[in-house]
């Protein structure tokens, strides 16, 4: 995994040298770069896949990111299956208009918080269309009715979420607010 060196204060070679973390938000990059490459760069780091419009294969490799001119490649499907993707992360997705499907599925990050950003997420709100949410633990009713501010999303999979205390009750309301979701769930 590829990680960014900083010089850092203290006494001797090694406490001079830092790791950056994956979920710090470079801004910068994400203007001089474009959304799509900086979240490319974002998600890959903390091991999730992306794959691109126009494009079957999915990108796993950070190091084998596709050169090309600025906004040539657009994420279509985010697939952070067992990453470390987390809510400091999320303002990545910000700007990402093309994302149809994302497959949250053993992210122990992945938290209500995450779930209400992406729902807030004005480019996902329009784009999204898949969502999968499998064996997120810190997943709650909380975070799965705010994902009803997802207007276009079509299908939502819901599996092996213990958080989810009331599964009736936030089916219901989200049923309610989005009544042509297709809802399947494996909550045991």
């Amino acid at each position: 995994m590829p990680q960014r060196w900083r010089a850092q204060g203290g006494s001797g070679f090694w406490s001079g040298l830092a790791v950056e973390s994956p979920s710090r938000v470079d801004y910068e990059r994400i203007r001089d770069f474009g959304p799509d490459r900086a979240a490319s760069e974002w998600l890959l780091r903390c091991g999730a896949s992306v794959r691109y419009q126009g494009y079957e294969r999915w990108q796993q490799d950070y190091n084998g990111l596709p050169p090309g001119p600025l906004g040539k490649y657009k994420i279509q499907a985010i697939d952070a299956t067992e990453s470390c993707i987390m809510y400091q992360g999320f303002d990545y997705l910000d700007g990402l208009e093309h994302v149809e499907e994302i497959k949250l599925r053993k992210c122990i990050y992945i938290e209500d918080a995450c779930l209400e950003r992406l729902s807030k997420t004005v480019t996902l709100q329009e784009s999204l269309r898949r969502l999968e949410i499998i064996s997120c633990g810190n997943v709650g009713d909380k975070g799965i009715i705010a994902l009803h501010s997802l207007s276009n999303l079509e299908y939502l999979f819901l599996c092996d979420l213990p958080g989810i205390r009331e599964k009736q009750k936030t089916l219901e309301l989200l049923q309610k607010a989005r009544p042509t979701l297709q809802v399947e769930l494996d909550l045991v």
